[in-house]
Order: structure tokens, then C-alpha cells, then sequence
């Protein structure tokens, strides 16, 4: 049964013939992020929403990296949960955003580019980093900067978060080691995947591949005789 939210959001998204809003979006202070966030999302989604945006805010401060950046793009990393699956490659088609054959296969994956255009479209995020960090915060990426890093692991360990393994050591981890937490919420997303017979996104594959060579170029520089 589709909740009252998941009800406003479809009424929302369908203003128009294809149900996209192409208008010159006005940009949205945190407090008004918020407000259409909680009519777009579930409850327990919203409360998501808070517990990322904090987490990397928090995240932010130990790293250096800039917390306005991380406080958006953890409120809006989820914006587009709720599009209908049926919308999802029709907005990414409309924005020109390509679509892995992973993706079509499971649409969920998509909430995370279909967030990215709507941060832009919506909220009127401009940042292309924040942007970048919502695409890639479900699959990870190859290539990661500090922010996408941060996402990506405040969206696995924020508070709310219970089922998710061996989240008290990747919490602790957080706080001294962020390539070593991105490379461990990989392997374990990949461990649950093949163990529950989903279906493994390459980029999920790519992401772990390159975030082990980051950990082993590391080692290399702190201990010349690994080389």
C-alpha cells in the first residue's frame, strides 16, 4: 500500500505531459530541503535523510571537508527514492544520463542518478561535486573524491541503520580511516549480494577493485619494502 507521501510525490512528478519539471529551479536553503522532503519521503526514510546529513556533516569536520557540501548532499542523497520505477529511465533519458544494463535490470539502483538531476532540477543545487556525490552514493565509483567518500559511507552508518554487518567496527573505522571504510562497506555489499543471488552492478566491482589499490598504494608509501 503506497503511503500518503508516495501518493503527493507521483501527483507531483506528473505536473506536466512527461512528468518532469525542466523550470529554472529556485535554490532551497537547508530548512526548505528539508520541508519538501519530508512531503516527498516515508517517515522512516526521512529519518534516513537526517541521520546521513548528519553523519557526514560530522564526517566533514574530521576530514576537512567542506560541511555545507556534505549537509546537502546527505539531505538529498535519497531525493528521488520514491519516483516510480517506471519514470526512472524516461528521466534519465530526458537528461541525457546513461543507464548501465545493471541499472535496467534493477531500477532501484537509479534512485541515486535520478537524485542527482533532481538536487539540480528541484532543489537547485549547482555544485557539481554534491551533485557527483548523490549519483554515485549507492554504487560507489572508481574515482572518488573526499566527498563521494563521505556520502557513501554516512548513508551506510548512520545511526538509524541496524541491519547492515559489522556496522559498530565500520563505525569506529570511520572516525580514523575513510578509504579503509569505503573498501570494507564494498566487500560487504558485495558479500551480501552474491550470498543473496542479486544482481552485482559493475561499477560496485569496479569501486572495490579500485578502492583495494588506493589501501595497497598507501601501505606501499608507508613501508617501501611492501613495493
Amino acid at each position: 500500500m503506497r503511503s500518503a507521501r508516495s501518493i503527493r510525490y507521483r501527483r507531483r512528478r506528473r505536473k506536466n505531459k512527461e512528468g518532469f519539471n525542466l523550470n529554472e529551479p529556485k535554490k532551497m536553503n537547508a530548512e526548505q530541503m528539508k520541508a519538501r522532503l519530508w512531503e516527498d519521503l516515508k517517515e522512516s526514510r526521512y529519518r534516513h535523510t537526517l541521520g546521513v546529513a548528519d553523519t557526514a556533516v560530522h564526517l566533514a569536520g574530521i576530514y576537512h571537508c567542506d560541511t555545507e557540501q556534505a549537509l546537502t548532499a546527505g539531505l538529498l542523497h535519497d531525493c528521488a527514492k520514491y519516483m516510480p520505477d517506471e519514470d526512472r529511465i524516461a528521466y534519465c533519458d530526458a537528461h541525457q544520463v546513461p543507464v548501465t544494463d545493471s541499472e535496467r535490470e534493477n531500477l532501484t539502483l537509479l534512485h541515486a542518478k535520478c537524485g542527482a538531476i533532481m538536487a539540480e532540477e528541484v532543489y537547485g543545487v549547482t555544485d557539481p561535486q554534491i551533485l557527483h556525490a548523490i549519483a554515485v552514493h549507492t554504487t560507489g565509483a572508481p574515482e572518488m573524491n573526499l566527498l563521494d567518500k563521505i556520502i557513501f559511507v554516512a548513508d551506510y552508518i548512520e545511526p538509524g541503520r541496524k541491519e547492515a554487518p559489522h556496522l559498530d567496527e565500520l563505525r569506529a573505522l570511520a572516525e580514523t580511516d575513510l578509504d579503509l571504510t569505503v573498501y570494507r562497506i564494498l566487500w560487504d555489499t558485495l558479500e551480501y549480494l552474491r550470498a543473496a543471488g542479486r544482481t552485482i552492478d559493475d561499477t560496485t566491482q569496479a569501486s572495490l577493485d579500485a578502492a583495494g589499490v588506493r589501501i595497497q598504494e598507501r601501505k606501499s608509501d608507508i613501508d617501501p619494502s611492501d613495493r
